[in-house]
């Protein structure tokens, strides 16, 4: 009864805690931030703190075109406790893109990756020269480098798919669409990066490694958000394990690692106050970095092929006319035949309009006013966040006609590529964005679309796959809005089988 009645007392106590918090953080936002002359328009929604955050997170194309239409081309929104200032006519883009000095993203992937990836901020005393050296390091993945690594990534991608997915006979084999993919691209991913173990061809522990992955992405909104890692405790577990799996010395004992990786191994080395787990978050990030939007945007481009018989036809076509007599698959699909695949980087450009949910974000480095246009500027606070959402503008009917459609030959004009689109009367510079912009802009970029091609490519030379019938239209996982290519709401059954050439 003593117990009791202490707890009776208690609970009005906590109660009165809690109202008197929020009603702290109400007066804070009655007397706190103001819009001022010259400033974008100010949505701040009801609730302290939070404002528009959970209206955001349910669908952010949605929600910012209700506020486009309310407030025109530019506004700011209170979400999660930072003022985010929306740029949403794509002609304006530039504008925000090309100013370097004023708005800068550095400020915000300083706080987050390390928090997320679990090492120490690079740019410090303590680490003198780091952060340049990191960026030289992003030369290996692109111009002649990526002829080396399309190599190795083609040969792993068929390494895979000859062990675990090419049987005897031609009868047919059933699996998730997405699971298939994540497990072929994860595997052949980190053998390109890492390379492989000194004994065997294969790493034994990678269907246990890939599972930690897959728990660690899961939550990774959150982290994003700044929940603290010590509150979710399988994602903690499981960075840990994937920390302990990348220390260097497990990178020394394996064989023809990519000489990207290789750099870092080396620059890394210079820095004695770098731990090994610290070291070892620098390489899980580009694990990260490497599969995080890969896969998904791999599942998008055999999907949407799966569901257009014409377009499947129509690219497959198109990827056996890269073989010549005799030659060896593995040797044909090059870089420079991926390149030339023109309905095959249509169809992959296509699936990433629609699957791309990116926001593209600087960080405002002082007061100072923003010229969007000669006649158009809005004043800007310190610290507050600029940020572009390039769906909006992949969802525009008056830039893509019929844009909720997949049409795989949209960027092919005139037997050439076509990269420019724009609204009656108006030319964009630019008019589709699934790797951000500017300095930004993905550094891996280029070794992504060659290994997605390369997948398909395989996967069309090698396979006769189809979706299962009866299965409802895959939508997309909102969740991982801002944050790069969008999951499936829901994996999908296909069968596939060796197919006869």
């Amino acid at each position: 009864m003593m117990m009791l009645g202490r707890f009776d007392m208690a609970l009005p106590e906590a109660l009165i805690a809690v109202l008197l918090g929020f009603a702290v953080l109400y007066l804070l936002d009655v007397f706190g931030r103001k819009r001022k002359d010259r400033e974008p328009p100010l949505i701040k929604g009801w609730i302290p703190y939070v404002g528009k955050a959970l209206e955001f997170g349910r669908d952010p194309s949605t929600f910012l075109a209700a506020l486009k239409k309310k407030h025109g081309d530019v506004f700011t929104v209170r979400i999660a406790g930072k003022y985010m200032t929306f740029v949403m006519n794509p002609a304006l883009y530039p504008a925000v893109i090309k100013h370097g000095k004023q708005l800068d993203f550095h400020e915000f992937s300083d706080e987050v990756s390390p928090r997320t990836f679990g090492y120490p901020p690079i740019r410090s005393p303590k680490f003198s020269g780091l952060h340049e050296q990191i960026q030289r390091s992003y030369q290996f993945l692109k111009g002649e480098n990526l002829n080396s690594l399309a190599q190795s990534v083609v040969e792993n991608l068929e390494l895979v798919l000859r062990q675990d997915h090419m049987t005897e006979g031609s009868q047919w084999m059933t699996d998730e669409l997405y699971g298939f993919c994540f497990r072929v691209m994860f595997e052949a991913s980190f053998m390109t990066l890492y390379g492989r173990p000194a004994q065997g061809s294969r790493h034994t522990q990678m269907a246990e490694l890939a599972k930690r992955f897959r728990k660690f992405d899961a939550i990774l909104p959150f982290l994003i958000a700044g929940v603290p890692i010590s509150l979710l405790g399988a994602a903690r577990s499981a960075r840990k394990e994937l920390k302990c799996f990348l220390q260097p010395q497990k990178l020394a004992s394996w064989v023809a690692p990519s000489r990207f990786i290789q750099e870092r191994v080396e620059v890394f080395e210079q820095y004695h106050l770098l731990g090994d787990l610290d070291k070892a978050g620098h390489h899980f990030t580009m694990l990260w970095a490497a599969v995080g939007n890969t896969v998904p945007a791999s599942f998008w481009a055999v999907y949407y092929l799966l569901m257009d018989p014409e377009a499947l036809a129509a690219v497959r076509e198109e990827v056996h006319s890269v073989l010549e007599p005799g030659s060896e698959w593995s040797h044909a699909l090059t870089r420079e035949r991926m390149d030339n695949l023109l309905l095959l980087d249509s169809a992959l450009s296509e699936s990433l309009r629609l699957s791309a949910a990116s926001m593209n974000i600087r960080v405002a480095q002082e007061d100072f006013t923003l010229m969007l246009a000669p006649d158009y500027s809005v004043d800007l606070r310190r610290g507050d966040i600029v940020a572009l959402y390039p769906q909006s503008m992949h969802m525009d009917p008056e830039i893509f006609e019929e844009p909720q459609t997949y049409k795989f030959n949209r960027f092919v004009e005139d037997g050439e590529l076509k990269r420019r689109f724009g609204k009656p009367g108006q030319k964009l510079t630019y008019s589709c964005m699934p790797f951000g912009s500017g300095s930004t802009k993905c550094p891996g970029r280029h070794l992504a679309v060659l290994e997605i091609k390369q997948f398909l490519s395989l996967l069309l030379l090698h396979f006769d796959i189809e979706l299962l019938e009866a299965q409802k239209p895959v939508g997309l996982d909102l969740s991982r809005a801002g944050l790069g290519i969008l999951f499936p709401a829901a994996d999908v059954r296909f069968r596939y089988r060796r197919r006869t050439v």
